[in-house]
């Protein structure tokens, strides 16, 4: 097929599909380039049209907390005092990169949702 710039969601799904079918593909075929294009396609249709909702860092936190059955003072050797974790979690405080790392490290999750107020 003569693939084109993507402007719609249809063509968008069509190539998704495509690109699919072809994943298992050899390098250096037809196939191959014609993945790699729809690739690049495929990314600069979502770039454009898809937003991915922001997450709120503190709810992040507070159901990461829930699921292990974790309460404030839990956080007190990763956050730091008893008021800096009271601060953090009420919202009145900013997370600071240092205290990001450190909950990546502890929770497992990509610092960058720690690094933004919602």
């Amino acid at each position: 097929m003569n693939w084109k710039v993507i402007k719609t969601e249809s063509a968008y799904k069509k190539a998704v599909k495509r690109a699919m079918e072809n994943f298992q593909v050899k390098d250096n075929t037809p196939e191959a380039d014609e993945l790699a294009l729809l690739l690049v396609l495929i990314k600069d249709y979502e770039d454009k049209n898809i937003r991915i909702p922001q997450v709120d860092p503190i709810e992040v936190i507070k159901l990461k907390m829930e699921e292990r059955g974790m309460k404030a003072k839990d956080l007190e050797p990763i956050i730091g005092s008893k008021g800096h974790v009271s601060s953090i979690l009420s919202g009145r405080r900013e997370i600071t990169l240092k205290m990001a790392q450190r909950l990546k490290n502890y929770f497992q999750l990509p610092a960058e949702i720690f690094l933004h107020s919602a």
